[in-house]
């Protein structure tokens, strides 16, 4: 086990962590050190516990927004995977209109 010493809305807290992860954790602790500036910003003299709520609130604010946009990303490419059968449909049904505009051409032709 690793330890390490993250940083957050102006104290130190000394973790313990898998070997390997410490850069991981110092870098999550910089999205909640970010997080927790602007809600400190956004309302100055906010207690350490409402900045730590605040920055919580907003990164699970982003987590929400990306988990609606991924679910509606992979909605749009089940409805274009849907459509992939019928694009095939429409491609052997263009192609046997072809072909019979081209026999009624040689029949016209010939009569």
């Amino acid at each position: 086990m690793a330890e390490t010493t993250l940083h957050i809305a102006g104290r130190h807290y000394d973790i313990r962590c898998r070997d390997g992860e410490e850069a991981h954790l110092a870098h999550l602790a910089s999205l909640i050190e970010e997080k927790a500036k602007a809600a400190q910003q956004g309302a100055p003299g906010m207690t350490e516990v409402r900045s730590l709520l605040f920055a919580a609130l907003f990164l699970a604010d982003e987590l929400n927004d990306m988990r609606r946009d991924t679910a509606a990303r992979q909605q749009r490419l089940a409805l274009e995977a849907e459509d992939e059968p019928a694009a095939q449909a429409i491609e052997a049904l263009a192609t046997r209109i072809e072909k019979l505009r081209t026999g009624l051409a040689a029949r016209a032709t010939d009569a």
